[in-house]
């Protein structure tokens, strides 16, 4: 529903001026919700005041131009309510605000950027992560080291923010960031989303995204055979802490898992649900729904560790996903496998082999807590490519059939 939005003008009666005039005052009303703004500095004649009208009464030429400034002030606050009224900033405080001038008036695009990454703080470990919080911030400052490197200076006006210069910064980000393909599509919808907030405040008039596709590019997402996770699984190590990263990366082959969220998991989010135990939590990363049955394996290893002393009732003895990171490549190289074994690659493995095994692609994403089911198409498309080596090692192994047939 649309919201109301009026101006309305009254007399301060039990205050005079030395001429014997009252103050005319200002209110507005947004919604259900109303606001004083104080005098218009314009004094009147009580007794040539129409509270019906909010102007003064007759053609007198000190009449027409009194009614002329009520006038232009109700013009220029409609005009900017209708500049925020698409906004969800929209409140009664920012009309009052930017009325009276304590709204800063932007007309560089870095300060635009700051209030917008001002504004996202207390969304944090609510609708966003401290992750998401720090790209932004990672983005502005790429940002500006382009504006530095590119055009030797420190910021740029909103008008001169133009699709050459989105051009330039993603040229920027792949040849001396050197960041890959989706990592740089990535940043360049973070800085399209200040770039909307700017437009949506009526401080960008322009789009300088408007001729500039942003795509991901389908990535061959790495993930375990089956054979590779029974060699790891059955594969001792002596050293402990080989021992305790090779259980928990099975764990998370088995319930999908990523790093933070096995690194928080806690007993408490294993609720038991008619004789079956559940993880029941929500994916730190989306604050999603992650929904997992424990299989006979991941219920194991949670036994495996329950006896030890852990702070805050956590399940594991959990490391930082680096030293994990860095130990899973010994494991790799100690099992004989040719892949950059991480942590993540056991999230993907999960969804892989769940999915390959028959699983639907709806249990699969609930599993996962993707935010939405394309996200776990990927790994459908994964195993068909599976399946087209797999045809194509079947056909080498057929091909005495094809000279049978004169092929």
């Amino acid at each position: 529903m649309k919201t109301t939005f009026k101006v309305s003008y009254y007399l301060r009666s039990n205050y005079e001026n030395k001429e014997g005039k009252s103050p005319v005052m200002l209110r507005i009303y947004l919604g259900g919700e109303k606001a004083n703004l104080g005098s218009t500095k314009i004094f009147v004649d009580k007794s040539k005041w129409s509270n019906k009208t909010s102007r003064m009464i007759g053609r007198t030429a000190e009449a027409l131009s009194i009614n002329a400034s009520i006038d232009a002030l109700t013009i220029t606050l409609m005009q900017i309510y209708r500049k925020y009224e698409t906004s969800e900033e929209l409140s009664i405080d920012l009309i009052r605000s930017v009325f009276l001038g304590t709204d800063k008036e932007y007309t560089t695009f870095l300060p635009v950027f700051d209030k917008y990454i001002d504004s996202i703080t207390q969304q944090v470990g609510k609708t966003l992560t401290k992750g998401t919080f720090y790209k932004y911030k990672v983005v502005r400052q790429n940002f500006q080291d382009f504006l530095q490197a590119k055009y030797h200076r420190k910021d740029i006006g909103l008008t001169e923010l133009t699709s050459a210069v989105v051009q330039d910064f993603e040229l920027y980000l792949t040849s001396v960031v050197g960041g890959v393909h989706n990592t740089t599509t990535k940043k360049l919808r973070n800085l399209k989303t200040v770039v909307n907030y700017a437009r949506d405040r009526g401080l960008i008039m322009h789009d300088p995204f408007a001729n500039h596709k942003l795509r991901y590019e389908l990535v061959d997402r790495g993930y375990l055979t089956e054979e590779e996770v029974l060699r790891i699984m059955k594969k001792h190590f002596d050293i402990e802490r080989l021992e305790l990263v090779k259980n928990i990366f099975i764990f998370s082959c088995f319930t999908g898992l990523a790093y933070i969220d096995v690194y928080n998991l806690t007993y408490d989010k294993i609720v038991t649900v008619e004789d079956r135990q559940w993880l029941i939590t929500k994916r730190y990363k989306t604050s999603v729904d992650e929904n997992v049955m424990l299989l006979d394996i991941p219920l194991a290893i949670i036994r495996r560790y329950y006896d030890i002393n852990r702070k805050g009732g956590k399940v594991f003895p959990m490391l930082s996903n680096q030293r994990i990171n860095s130990y899973l490549k010994e494991i790799a190289d100690l099992c004989g496998i040719k892949k950059n074994l991480t942590f993540h690659m056991a999230r993907h493995t999960f969804a892989t082999m769940s999915i390959s095994k028959g699983v639907p692609m709806e249990s699969v994403s609930k599993m996962l807590g993707h935010t939405n089911i394309r996200i776990t198409q990927i790994y459908a498309r994964i195993t068909n490519k599976k399946v087209e080596r797999d045809m194509e090692e079947l056909a080498g192994k057929l091909s005495k059939f094809n000279t049978a047939m004169g092929i």
